[in-house]
């Protein structure tokens, strides 16, 4: 979607004077003002109440687009997102893009499915005059849509940003799953097998590479072949359960909850018990966990906390005009640790 600003760069004027022509107020050479129309056309920027300069007030009020908020880690953010704006006195309305509704798990790279969806959503919020949006991401990635020249303020939540100028907030997957690494290494485990997400998902590569440091702080060699992916499925669990026990290691990291079941449906058509001939450690304290016989070790997300911060760092971007200002290329990201949570699937080695 064109901005404002990119119609302003692509005729070497600034900003006010695009806003000036669009509004029959221009005092330019009618050169430019044809030049600037003509990039209008070409581009096909429309012209909302923000560039209009209609907006005299703010509303006090949040627009949250949520890829879907059907992922288990959606409303818990949304709730604390809520909360936190309803304390300083700012509405919230949530848009919900239903992308894993719509397509599973397909849409991941087809940007003509996504922005089907997506600009709509924007075009609705830029002219129903939201003082500021939160994107809430199903799951950790690149978020490229939105840039400096974006017409709100905006944070980016459970995903990062390619831009300087927009803030977001994560969890620290790397420090996580560390710990948990660490811990089953203190049990005494060395030969650990790990089950990750897709082989390009930040989830999987961060979550890896604490695995991998775990191991290395602890003298311990890293093998590869200890290493499985998978798409995130219980099918994969028990597929990566089945590989894995035939390199005999002795305790199995699933990184996510979900493919961990999968671990387990493995280990008891092999008669193998959970916590006393292998040991299991998870990932995301998904409800199921706890129910899991015996109960799961595994991580607890801190989704109320992410949701909390990306909502202070609107609100302090709306209270305050240079709130958040960033100078550099690097993004501002707020990683924020998950909490282990200590069951009975880990035994000493």
């Amino acid at each position: 979607m064109v901005t404002l600003k990119e119609v302003a760069e692509r005729c070497n004027v600034s900003a006010t004077t695009v806003s000036n022509v669009i509004n029959g107020k221009a005092k330019t050479s009618e050169e430019t003002k044809k030049r600037i129309l003509q990039v209008i056309k070409e581009t096909g920027y429309k012209p909302n109440y923000i560039a209009q300069g209609l907006r005299v007030k703010k509303t006090r009020t949040i627009a949250i687009i949520a890829e879907d908020i059907a992922q288990f880690t959606s409303p818990a953010i949304i709730e604390r997102i809520m909360e936190t704006c309803e304390k300083k006195n700012y509405r919230v309305v949530v848009h919900n893009l239903r992308l894993y509704d719509r397509w599973s798990d397909t849409w991941y790279g087809q940007e003509d499915e996504y922005h089907s969806v997506l600009d709509p959503v924007i075009k609705d919020i830029l002219s129903s005059q939201v003082d500021g949006v939160i994107y809430l991401a199903g799951h950790a990635r690149i978020i490229k849509t939105f840039n400096a020249g974006f017409d709100l303020p905006i944070v980016m939540c459970y995903a990062y940003s390619e831009s300087s100028a927009i803030p977001s907030v994560v969890i620290d997957d790397e420090k996580s799953a560390y710990e948990m690494v660490s811990y089953l290494i203190n049990k005494g485990h060395e030969r650990i097998g790990f089950i990750g997400g897709r082989m390009d998902n930040i989830h999987t590569a961060q979550r890896l590479l604490g695995y991998q440091r775990a191991m290395y702080e602890k003298g311990l060699l890293f093998d590869p072949k200890l290493v499985y992916y998978g798409d995130w499925t219980r099918q994969a669990g028990f597929d990566g359960a089945r590989s894995l026990l035939e390199k005999n290691v002795t305790a199995i990291f699933g990184i996510s909850d979900r493919m961990t079941g999968g671990v387990y449906d493995y280990l008891e058509e092999k008669n193998l018990i959970v916590g006393k001939d292998i040991s299991v450690a998870g990932f995301d304290n998904e409800s199921i966990a706890a129910f899991f016989r015996p109960q799961l070790t595994t991580t607890e997300l801190p989704l109320g906390e992410i949701g909390s911060k990306a909502a202070e760092l609107l609100l302090d971007k709306l209270e305050d005009a240079n709130g958040d200002s960033q100078n550099g290329d690097n993004p501002r990201v707020y990683k924020f640790p998950c909490k282990m949570i200590i069951r009975k699937s880990v035994s000493e080695r």
